[in-house]
């Protein structure tokens, strides 16, 4: 606040355009959405062919059963498809679909999956969410298997789901994955994946086909549709079923020029191998900023976490306070020369080689001013306004 722009007014490939005209290359892409580029044309043109046609109808389109039918085909654990809009509308429709399933109640999760009841009631941001609502959800730590059997222990044949990213920016400890989905199977509870940042962009199939690991449900988002509102719920058929009595309906649900956004997204993905130039850029990327960190011998404090295609820049041995200042001063040096930053990285098709070097040349500059503040003690004093926040906050 105070260097960063407030709006953005247009995009185009991997770059940006502020208000007032100033251009910035974007590494965040909408928060993800964003897997081909701004203003990609085949699926820009797509999207203006379907509207010729119309956007909703009062029966379903083709285009639903032509992209449920893409899905199925990508995605491993996909027997059947349930479109909604955002990554909060799937999660939340897989959790209901678990628990009718199996006629349980409660759910285990750790990560984020969303702003409905049954995950942000068990958050600091959980205002007006029922405590009895909140009380049937709870979270185990990631990478912690026995975390995971105690609640189990805890609630013998009351849990219906365990919910969880695959991977965030922590890698799967070996067997973790499959202990979990071990575990599931066992005390007889389903495991929904949430894919939603993952899928299409890690690969075509989400966390599950890179990993090799089978959940019972997976919910996709983001990257799907390059930028329009688009979600889907997928998984074992017996399961999916459920949906048909559930009652998981939307009056854009099978809105079309999303769909065709969707279609000509796949498309193109499968042809350009964009799961593949992702991966690339990334670890270009990656090499860049961890180069860096041990050249200016920062790694005390800097941490690069994740994969190429999704990573983060931490500083988890500062005190809160000290992380948080440290992440805003790279953030206003990197924004002051272009480079709209927010410590997260997640490339899209559109970054390429003048990408990269444009990024080379900022980082080569603000690296050392991150290095020098570190030593000095002294970011509070350079920050020129005001300190990013946590999104969850204790108080």
């Amino acid at each position: 606040r105070g260097v960063s722009p407030h709006y953005l007014k247009r995009g185009k490939g991997a770059w940006v355009w502020d208000v007032d005209g100033n251009r910035y290359l974007d590494y965040l892409m909408a928060l993800g959405p964003i897997t081909l580029g701004y203003g990609h044309r085949e699926v820009d043109e797509a999207i203006k062919a379907q509207l010729s046609d119309g956007m909703v109808f009062s029966q379903m389109h083709p285009l639903e059963v032509e992209v449920a039918e893409l899905l199925v085909d990508l995605i491993p654990c996909a027997e059947m498809v349930r479109f909604a809009k955002n990554g909060s509308d799937v999660t939340t429709g897989a959790v209901r679909a678990a628990r009718a399933y199996t006629k349980r109640d409660r759910i285990l999760f750790c990560g984020y999956h969303g702003w409905h009841d049954w995950y942000i009631g068990s958050t600091t941001r959980n205002k007006g969410v029922p405590d009895a609502v909140s009380s049937l959800s709870h979270t185990f730590v990631y990478n912690d298997l026995e975390s995971l059997v105690a609640l189990f222990k805890q609630y013998p044949d009351e849990i219906a789901a365990v919910i969880m990213e695959p991977i965030g920016v922590e890698m799967p400890e070996d067997g973790f994955l499959e202990g979990v989905r071990d575990i599931c199977t066992r005390h007889g509870s389903l495991l929904i994946f949430d894919e939603i940042v993952n899928g299409f962009r890690m690969a075509l199939g989400g966390g599950h086909e890179y990993f090799g690991v089978m959940p019972d449900l997976a919910c996709f988002g983001k990257g799907m549709a390059n930028g329009l509102p688009l979600s889907a719920v997928v998984g074992r058929r017996e399961v999916m079923q459920e949906f048909d009595e559930i009652f998981f309906s939307g009056t854009f649900g099978g809105e079309a020029l999303s769909l065709a956004s969707c279609k000509a997204t796949i498309e193109c993905m499968k042809r350009d191998s964009v799961v593949e130039h992702i991966w690339r850029v990334g670890g270009v990327l990656s090499d860049t900023i961890q180069g860096h960190i041990d050249s200016l011998d920062i790694g005390n404090h800097a941490l690069l976490l994740g994969l190429p295609v999704r990573s983060v820049l931490a500083f988890p041995h500062a005190d809160e306070k000290q992380s948080y200042m440290l992440r805003t001063y790279i953030m206003q040096e990197c924004v002051k020369r272009g480079l709209l930053y927010f410590c997260s990285h997640i490339p899209c098709f559109a970054h390429g080689e003048e990408e990269l070097a444009f990024t080379k040349d900022v980082l080569d500059e603000v690296f050392p001013l991150v290095a020098s503040v570190i030593h000095e003690g002294d970011v509070e004093k350079r920050l020129e306004g005001k300190c990013v926040e946590a999104i969850f906050r204790k108080a």
